[in-house]
């Protein structure tokens, strides 16, 4: 099944919340001082652009849309093409969400620098005998734990470490089989070794409104080595912009404006 048809099917945020690792009652103000942007919005057939900018209008946020380059969605140079046109229409970033290793080399460099950012996340992991773990999906089930975590934590170095992106998106997710182990799983050195990979390349961190993740201690932690956030709901209804793990952990955590990452175009 591919990806966004799970998600869509399986009613977005309401199952994927049970299996957060943090759940807040933090009471936001009206104001913050950071900015309130949602960058990672998919459009469908039936939740278009003129609903995200009617949205956008309600709630005083600003949107960043991305698109999968797959074979089943922006496959070369015209797709993309059609699509950065079809967005710069609107007051929106234009941005791509890779899903595979090497994705960009079928794109001509001169376009991929047309769009505003690319996010990615490490949601696809190999497992070296031919299957691919799918951990999004709920019935992902993982036979060693360490094994998993291993293999998981070396795709996720692959993509901080080599493909051409601005932001780490879901970071810290496990699937729904060892969510429970989260805060085990999750040791100071694992967490160490994405924030220096992040690091060294100017990588921002999402914060993902969905899988509520990462947590408190891993944007401390992030924070303190200099890094950027955004918020991210991967959103394709009207939950898009809503934010309200990103903008309470962002509360809590004290951050600021110059916290995130801005796009540079849009």
């Amino acid at each position: 099944m591919e990806r966004r048809t799970f998600i869509k099917n399986a009613g977005l945020t309401g199952g994927m919340m049970l299996m957060s690792p943090l759940f807040t009652n933090v009471k936001t103000p009206e104001e913050y001082n950071f900015p309130l942007m949602d960058l990672h919005v998919h459009l469908t057939n039936e939740f278009t652009i003129d609903m995200v900018m009617d949205i956008a209008k309600t709630r005083n946020v600003k949107f960043g849309i991305v698109e999968h380059p797959a074979d089943w969605a922006i496959k070369d140079d015209a797709d993309l093409k059609r699509y950065i046109d079809k967005l710069r229409k609107y007051p929106v970033y234009v941005g791509l969400q890779p899903i595979e290793l090497g994705w960009s080399k079928r794109f001509s460099p001169e376009l991929l620098s047309k769009i505003d950012y690319i996010l990615m996340d490490p949601q696809r992991v190999p497992m070296g005998n031919g299957e691919t773990l799918q951990i999004w999906e709920f019935n992902t089930y993982v036979e060693d734990t360490n094994e998993f975590m291993e293999r998981y934590m070396a795709y996720s170095m692959n993509i901080l470490n080599n493909e051409p992106i601005n932001i780490f998106a879901w970071p810290l997710f496990l699937p729904v089989c060892i969510a429970r182990d989260y805060y085990t799983l999750w040791t100071e050195e694992r967490m160490k070794q994405i924030i220096s990979a992040a690091r060294k390349r100017n990588i921002a961190i999402e914060i993902n409104d969905m899988a509520h993740t990462p947590h408190e201690k891993f944007i401390h932690m992030a924070k303190d080595q200099g890094l950027k956030f955004t918020f991210g709901s991967d959103s394709r209804n009207q939950n898009a912009g809503r934010l309200a793990y990103c903008k309470a952990v962002a509360k809590k955590c004290n951050l600021k404006k110059e916290d995130f990452y801005i796009p540079g175009k849009g």
